[in-house]
């Protein structure tokens, strides 16, 4: 902004040439800018971002966070995401007995047709829900998180919502490449189907599991079972070839994924293993999304896959597909289901439970 001192009017009458320059000179940037933008870039000045006193205070914790440490470490292979996977997935589950404590959930381990599977059950289910099963795909960049480091976001679901949850365990790298994840979901899918009506069934997950769980209704489509009563994916990673507009705006606001070129990026192209990118299977928001179940999106203010989520809930109205958008402020990548203290957590799968208490049979 170009501060121009102020002049009485009496200054003006006398020297109106002075004040036209003035005048001139004054939307000088704005027309640079203007004119910059029409180019193609718009220019941004650097600047601090606080954290907003609109949000908990164990959420502000969250937001203030600084940067994920190693986000610029980008393994290339399998067996170099091993060590990085094992130090992550330690680091979660030491939380996991107080936060099962906490959230008074029964954790289960199980195979289902081969696949392994964890069986989250709250304290008491309600009438309503008894006959109700949540199908839940973890996130990870499709590499991170395996065994008990999923379940967090299933936990929270199970908790909040007061659902009987199948939290699937899916193969990553190195031990299986695309389409494991999604070969595994499917799997899991069709054996709940054997014992459960379709419209009592609902899929959910955040991230890579938020693309899994629509790529897991292209799937379905194209080998015509029957869709489930309702989706919830969160924040999907629905293109990730890096189309959209939040990747460049909360590039390095976001303090989980951080940048579209980081650790979660390389995780995916390893998973890919050469294949196309843009495939519906990767990345479905280039599907067809025709006679999908309704779905509810969540995603975040500063979250790296903000736009991706946009797109995705768009593509939806666009085929006249039910579809609910929450948005939280603040918040960067699922840091929704980071603190199970914090009453935007509860909030958020609330919403989503109150959406499937909706759609789903009795």
């Amino acid at each position: 902004m170009l501060r121009v001192p102020s002049t009485h009017a009496s200054d003006r009458a006398t020297r109106p040439f002075l004040f036209v320059v003035a005048c001139i000179m004054a939307t000088m940037p704005s027309l640079a800018r203007a004119q910059s933008a029409q180019e193609g870039a718009l220019q941004v000045p650097a600047k601090s971002v606080p954290v907003p006193t609109t949000v908990s205070p164990q959420l502000a914790k969250i937001v203030g966070m600084p940067l994920r440490k190693g986000w610029d470490v980008l393994p290339k292979t399998g067996d170099e995401w091993t060590p990085i996977v094992q130090a992550s997935a330690a680091a979660t589950m030491k939380n996991i007995p107080a936060m099962q404590e906490r959230l008074h959930v029964k954790i289960e381990k199980t195979t289902i047709d081969g696949v392994r599977a964890f069986i989250v059950t709250p304290d008491t289910i309600p009438p309503q829900n008894r006959n109700r099963v949540l199908l839940h795909m973890h996130g990870g960049c499709y590499v991170l998180n395996p065994g008990e480091a999923a379940l967090p976001e299933a936990m929270f679901m199970a908790a909040f919502g007061a659902f009987k949850v199948i939290s699937v365990d899916y193969r990553m790298p190195p031990e299986a490449y695309f389409p494991a994840a999604l070969d595994d979901g499917m799997t899991v899918y069709k054996s709940i189907l054997k014992t459960s009506d379709p419209k009592n069934v609902a899929v959910f997950g955040s991230s890579a599991g938020g693309a899994l769980t629509l790529e897991m209704m292209l799937r379905a489509k194209a080998d015509g079972l029957p869709m489930p009563g309702a989706i919830a994916p969160g924040t999907p990673m629905s293109d990730v070839t890096k189309v959209g507009d939040t990747f460049v705006t909360n590039a390095m606001l976001d303090n989980v994924l951080v940048s579209p070129d980081g650790f979660c990026d390389a995780g995916t192209v390893v998973y890919a293993n050469g294949h196309d990118l843009k495939d519906p299977l990767l990345s479905p928001v280039y599907g067809d999304m025709k006679d999908f179940p309704p779905t509810i999106l969540t995603s975040g203010t500063r979250d790296l896959l903000l736009s991706n989520t946009v797109q995705v809930h768009r593509k939806l109205r666009e085929a006249r597909v039910e579809a609910q958008l929450q948005v939280f402020e603040a918040q960067s990548h699922a840091q929704y289901y980071r603190d199970d203290t914090s009453p935007e957590a509860k909030a958020a799968f609330e919403e989503i439970a109150l959406f499937f208490d909706k759609h789903l049979g009795k």
